[in-house]
């Protein structure tokens, strides 16, 4: 193996830290765009630009609704079990 791949290998046994601020979510817009482009492009036998750009983009709005609805539903299910949920057991008496 030459010393390139090697480097190249060796770079996937590190983990990337990425933190969870509001700024580093934003890496997620490359992803998505990645991945509404990819799908539309193997799901179409002829590509159009403007057809295409649309649907991308349609496809790309769909994928951060459902994205930021998920976030919400998970945040507000961990704010009831970490903040609501034991002052309701605080308050029972069996």
């Amino acid at each position: 193996m030459t010393a390139c791949v090697e480097t190249l290998l060796a770079s996937f046994t590190a983990p990337i830290q990425i933190d969870t601020t509001a700024a580093s979510m934003l890496w997620l817009l490359p992803l998505v765009a990645a991945i509404a482009v990819v799908y539309k492009a193997t799901k179409v036998s002829k590509i159009h630009p403007w057809p295409f750009i649309k649907e991308s983009s349609v496809l790309f709005g769909s994928i951060m609704v459902f994205i930021v609805v998920a976030a919400l539903v998970l945040y507000l299910l961990a704010w009831i079990i970490t903040e609501q949920l034991p002052r309701i057991l605080g308050q029972l008496v069996f």
